[in-house]
């Protein structure tokens, strides 16, 4: 069952008045399905076709004049040297919407983009699905240790994959695919040894001399690694929010997976059981909201302004949005149990700041309402 996707409504827009899109997310997270279903009309082009790609390499503007509009480019990134031709091309014929380029290497792609294809391009960025997307879809209903467990890579709703069966073979393409081509082959057992130290990171404040320690490399290594992983949407940092409050906060970022199945895999953790028993399950379902929360602005066309803040006092609040004149502080709870305490940190917090707050609770409960200021929101429809 295709699940309709958020992010059709953006696309949609960029192809009114860009000439060409550019489309990048995670392998698997249902690029090329959402294309080809959103724009039928157009000719779809796999560059990872070893003739097509050697054609296009050979001779571009050939190439090109064979495929002039309405044409998707698929793992567009493999073909650098196409991206000046469709730069002379779009230059000459500016109509909107003439090409469409994916990829799942965001570095490569936006590499090229930036360097041939700057002010032509509308971009937009596909992720595993969200939330709202799932519940939308009207499937499926389950508690929230197995949307953890599960995690929501659309392979896991089309085919009802095991976890146990996609996340070894995901992770085993994305090292071979993606990471093979930039890190050494020498590092590449410590590269599989730091994605798994990452996975015990999840949802904490971020040591990279630690994490340099326990993988066995240097500092900056580490932190190229990071690179590495957040170019291929594996992972983000969510920096500390500094603006706006008068006392000394943290200043390194926390990590977080954009897909919790992945997460679940890396930390052994092999059924919804183990993630109840878990010894942080707290950071599970933290980890479950924030990223839900980065998709979903992505999925809705908009750059996320997400943050923390956590203070020299450890006051803290475990997200931050900031908007015009607002800034929107979120405490979340694995609990299923609403209790009052559970927001203490929300009020001190506003306190601290200099502009109007807007106080959320995402809890692990079914039922969403409001206590006095204080919005509460159920995992479900956060």
């Amino acid at each position: 069952m295709l699940i309709p996707r958020r992010l059709t409504k953006h696309l949609e827009e960029l192809s009114l008045y860009f000439p060409i899109i550019s489309l990048t997310g995670p392998r698997q997270a249902g690029k090329t399905t959402l294309l080809k279903h959103l724009f039928r009309d157009y000719t779809y082009i796999s560059l990872e076709d070893p003739d097509k790609q050697s054609r296009a390499m050979e001779d571009p503007r050939s190439f090109l004049l064979q495929y002039k509009n309405q044409v998707i480019f698929d793992e567009a990134q493999r073909v650098p040297e196409l991206f000046s031709y469709l730069q002379t091309a779009v230059d000459e014929h500016r109509t909107p919407g003439r090409y469409i380029l994916s990829g799942s290497q965001n570095f490569l792609l936006r590499q090229n983009i930036t360097q041939s294809l700057a002010g032509r391009a509308g971009i937009a960025r596909l992720f595993p699905l969200d939330i709202n997307e799932i519940q939308s879809s009207k499937e499926y209903s389950y508690d929230y240790e197995t949307a953890i467990y599960n995690g929501f890579y659309p392979a896991q709703f089309d085919t009802n994959i095991p976890p146990r069966l996609f996340y070894p073979s995901y992770v085993s393409s994305y090292i071979e695919r993606d990471v093979s081509g930039l890190i050494s082959a020498t590092n590449l057992n410590s590269f599989r040894r730091f994605l798994q130290t990452c996975a015990s990171y999840a949802a904490q404040v971020l040591n990279y001399s630690a994490i340099a320690k326990m993988v066995g490399v240097s500092v900056p290594t580490i932190q190229s690694w990071f690179s590495v992983l957040e170019q291929s949407y594996i992972v983000f940092r969510l920096p500390p929010y500094y603006k706006n409050f008068g006392k000394r906060i943290t200043k390194s970022p926390k990590l977080y997976f954009y897909d919790t199945g992945l997460l679940c895999y890396l930390l052994n953790i092999q059924s919804p059981g183990d993630v109840v028993n878990y010894y942080q399950l707290g950071a599970l379902f933290e980890n479950l909201i924030i990223a839900d929360a980065m998709k979903s602005r992505y999925h809705s066309g908009n750059e996320p302004r997400l943050y923390y803040y956590r203070d020299s006092n450890q006051v803290e609040v475990d997200l931050l949005e900031e908007t015009p004149g607002t800034l929107i502080i979120t405490e979340i709870k694995a609990s299923r149990t609403y209790k009052d305490k559970l927001h203490s940190n929300l009020h001190k917090v506003e306190k601290l700041a200099t502009l109007p707050v807007q106080k959320q609770l995402i809890f692990g409960g079914d039922d969403s309402f409001t206590i006095k200021d204080v919005k509460v929101l159920s995992w479900k429809n956060s």
